[in-house]
């Protein structure tokens, strides 16, 4: 067994050193080097903090603290290169992985990452040579994508590469595990499926999906998402959407949206939560601009929608179709058992059409628009279908805003409960209103009512 005990103290030593060797192994001397090389390759001053080597569990080279641009548009704490020792013997060199730790990329890093590809790889009009590099993966611990309005992060990314450095599947996980995504290759285009629980969207708005499912393609010149499913409070949605960025941004898609909890949807699109209800709307809408991040300005959708079971806050339509006086009340609202209509959403400017309210003995059409301001402009007429009212009917203004909307008679309703009450008193009242009603619809109320 002597020769055993012997073989075990040999194996030992050899770990020793490949573990102590690295300590006196320096490599600063490279630094300067690599940072000219790279820099002229990247057209952006790039830093290096320090270069070692280490032994265990295989030789490798670390790379601390990598800044790319003055501001640091890219960084990594570190960078770990494995190669395969045996293939530094022949003409093509092979790094086993490609270790990149605590990466952050900006969006204006993410802008030039086109650029810097085009300068990695062969002039045009060169034939491609074999790659004297070959690398088989390149992975991310804990990577940040630093975008406009949130960071997208932290996720590990699991890159593997064919023989000429190619993507062969890239595989990105959040670090809570609330979403993945693969990326696969497929002739001159990428395969993109995405899968997502209890997920907040990361740019645009603050929409949190109970789940979320996307396939697609993705080229050089753009992403058609061909199958977009998912839960989304309290509903589902489906679609698809085309987004291209050549010569500027381009989007266009559709939508179909079956019983989301309307309130919930407002709050995560900024809005004030004016009405409550069940939405069903299948949407239509496109966008162009100069800019990727000006698309939601330029942003054109139309719809028919319908709200099932809600609340309209801040106005109670019926007091105020019974009423020639405004009745200031906060804490008004109107339940109703369906809203329906069609919206057209241009420059921030919300057109509601063909609008129609049944709330038990309320029922009402008319229009609204609502300014980027979200002040009101619009008309609505209203029907109450009650024996006990002398006023059964009345056409109502709207103004004011979305947090302090207005209801108040037209000029007709008004000049008619002024000439009833003058000429027989209180009792007058509502037989003037119901007269300027009448009036009012028969000679303003058709083109209104749509």
């Amino acid at each position: 067994m002597k020769w055993l005990r012997v073989g075990l103290w040999i194996i030992t030593g050899v770990v020793l050193l490949l573990a102590v060797a690295p300590l006196f192994v320096s490599l600063n001397d490279y630094v300067l080097l690599i940072e000219k090389e790279v820099s002229a390759k990247l057209k952006e001053p790039v830093k290096i903090a320090g270069l070692r080597a280490g032994g265990l569990p295989l030789p490798h080279v670390v790379v601390d603290g990598i800044s790319i641009g003055k501001t640091g548009i890219v960084t990594a704490a570190r960078v770990t290169i494995t190669p395969d020792l045996w293939s530094l013997l022949g003409s093509t060199k092979v790094i086993r992985s490609i270790r990149i730790e605590q990466l952050v990329l900006t969006q204006k890093a993410i802008q030039k990452i086109p650029a810097w590809a085009k300068a990695a790889s062969a002039k045009a009009g060169e034939p491609a040579s074999p790659a004297s590099v070959s690398a088989k993966s390149v992975l991310l611990d804990n990577a940040v994508l630093m975008l406009q309005k949130a960071p997208f992060g932290p996720f590990d990314g699991s890159f593997a590469l064919n023989d000429d450095n190619s993507l062969h599947l890239a595989s990105i996980r959040t670090a809570d595990g609330k979403l993945h995504a693969l990326i696969k290759p497929e002739r001159s285009h990428y395969r993109v499926a995405v899968k997502a629980t209890d997920w907040k969207l990361p740019v645009g708005p603050a929409l949190r999906f109970d789940e979320l499912i996307v396939n697609g393609i993705a080229t050089a010149k753009g992403v058609r998402l061909s199958n977009v499913r998912g839960g989304l409070y309290g509903g589902r949605i489906t679609g698809e959407a085309t987004l291209t960025w050549q010569k500027g941004f381009h989007l266009k898609g559709r939508a179909s949206i079956d019983r989301v909890e309307l309130r919930s949807l407002l709050l995560a699109l900024g809005k004030r939560p004016s009405m409550s209800g069940k939405l069903n709307a299948k949407p239509f809408f496109y966008a162009n601009a100069a800019r990727g991040d000006e698309l939601h300005k330029a942003l054109y959708l139309a719809t028919q929608f319908d709200v099932q079971d809600g609340v309209l806050a801040g106005v109670d339509i019926s007091k105020a179709a019974t009423s020639v006086f405004r009745d200031k009340d906060s804490g008004a609202v109107t339940r109703f058992d369906e809203l329906s209509g069609h919206l057209v959403l241009e420059g921030g400017t919300r057109r509601f059409t063909q609008v129609k309210i049944a709330a038990g003995s309320l029922s009402a059409n008319g229009k609204v628009t609502i300014s980027p301001e979200d002040e009101l402009s619009g008309r609505i007429n209203t029907n109450i279908d009650s024996s006990k009212l002398a006023v059964a009917s009345m056409p109502l203004n709207v103004s004011g805003t979305v947090d302090a909307p207005v209801l108040l008679p037209t000029a007709g309703v008004a000049a008619g409960a002024a000439v009833g009450t003058a000429i027989l008193g209180p009792a007058g009242t509502a037989l003037g209103t119901a007269i300027g009603a009448k009036l009012d619809q028969l000679f303003g109320g058709g083109e209104s009512s749509q």
